[in-house]
């Protein structure tokens, strides 16, 4: 199983060879996405000119919405990439006479995205109940905690391994025990039907969870309609993606599409870092040391778009936060380089085992 899990990542996450068809949409898909994120950005700064002449006024809102839009787009976005990466591993064998099992893991990611529609209002209406009873800056400040918590999750740069050929090893694991005891008549139909519904409920539901925890900050201070705008965003194009995956039989770049996205998350990350210290300032939680020879240099709109603000307590944890992403993704990857060197020495020794005793001599 070990050596099953690179072969799944390999399939479903690397890139097609250099010059062929499927490189070459999966190039112009990509470049079709950044032509498409510039043009918002353009969009956006030329519509925040307009509106709010350059820079909106902190003082008479919290945060931007705009940019709360964004980040909860490109949130729900990488989410939905992986799911269908998920998906696409569970369901790629199954062609031919067992197309039909698709059908269960269909319903069951149905359902698994319903239930996660569930859990957001049952979580709102766990926050709103909050309200009644905590102050709103500790409120605020507590949600937004966890949603900083549940972003550096949904990175996992330190974790990319596990996280991604771990949870589809399960779920291919999973699978291939139910279509075997299928076919020794182990198990009934009926159970097989059940096993594969809740395969594709886990693969969906799992991601719609963490994004459930993560927009009830945004839905205190912001409201419903900027976190519905951005979840239909995300939403948007993690349909199209499903759709080139599942129904044209596309085969997309999905590990470089998770990278660009993870990397859009790290931008998000160090603006709800800043913006959660300051939070947490407001509310009393941490002190606040202001930065004089700062203030004149930082304009209003930074606060406002990046949520860098001339205090030492917002600085440092935005710092901090970069040192922990940047420092546990080159850890992860020297460990990944480790491994994959280990991988290849094992293989070398067995195929001439006087280099392998060589080498253990000169380790000695």
């Amino acid at each position: 199983m070990q050596n099953a899990q690179p072969r799944i990542m390999q399939g479903f996450s690397s890139s097609p060879k250099v010059g062929s068809p499927e490189t070459r949409r999966g190039h112009f898909f990509i470049r079709g996405l950044l032509i498409l994120a510039a043009f918002f950005v353009v969009g956006v700064l030329v519509w925040q000119g307009i509106s709010a002449h350059g820079s909106p006024d902190p003082i008479q809102a919290h945060g931007n919405q705009t940019v709360a839009i964004f980040d909860i787009g490109v949130l729900v976005f990488r989410e939905g990439l992986e799911s269908i990466l998920v998906l696409a591993a569970i369901v790629a064998s199954m062609v031919g006479t067992n197309a039909v099992h698709r059908r269960p893991v269909a319903h069951g990611a149905g359902v698994g995205f319903l239930a996660s529609i569930s859990t957001w209002f049952i979580a709102a209406g766990i926050v709103s109940n909050l309200s009644e009873s905590i102050p709103a800056l500790d409120l605020q400040a507590g949600t937004g905690l966890l949603a900083v918590v549940v972003l550096l999750v949904v990175m996992n740069w330190f974790f990319h391994k596990v996280y991604w050929g771990g949870w589809i090893g399960m779920h291919n694991k999973r699978k291939k025990s139910l279509l075997d005891s299928a076919q020794d008549a182990e198990i009934s139909s009926q159970r097989l039907l059940f096993g594969l519904g809740l395969l594709g409920f886990a693969s969906v539901y799992r991601e719609g969870f963490e994004v459930v925890l993560f927009l009830q900050s945004y839905n205190l201070q912001m409201g419903g309609n900027i976190v519905l705008g951005g979840t239909i965003i995300g939403l948007v194009l993690s349909g199209f993606v499903a759709v080139l995956t599942f129904v044209a039989h596309k085969r997309l770049p999905y590990r470089k599409m998770l990278v660009l996205t993870g990397i859009m998350l790290g931008f998000v990350l160090l603006v709800m870092v800043g913006e959660q210290a300051q939070e947490m300032q407001l509310a009393g939680w941490i002190s606040t040391i202001k930065i004089d020879w700062l203030t004149g240099i930082v304009p209003d709109w930074m606060g406002v778009w990046f949520s860098i603000y001339p205090t030492i307590e917002t600085l440092a944890a935005q710092l901090f936060a970069a040192f922990l992403v940047i420092g546990s993704y080159y850890m992860a990857r020297r460990q990944t380089s480790g491994l994959r060197r280990k991988n290849i020495g094992v293989v070398a020794s067995q195929q001439n085992p006087r280099v392998a005793s060589s080498d253990e001599l000169i380790a000695g």
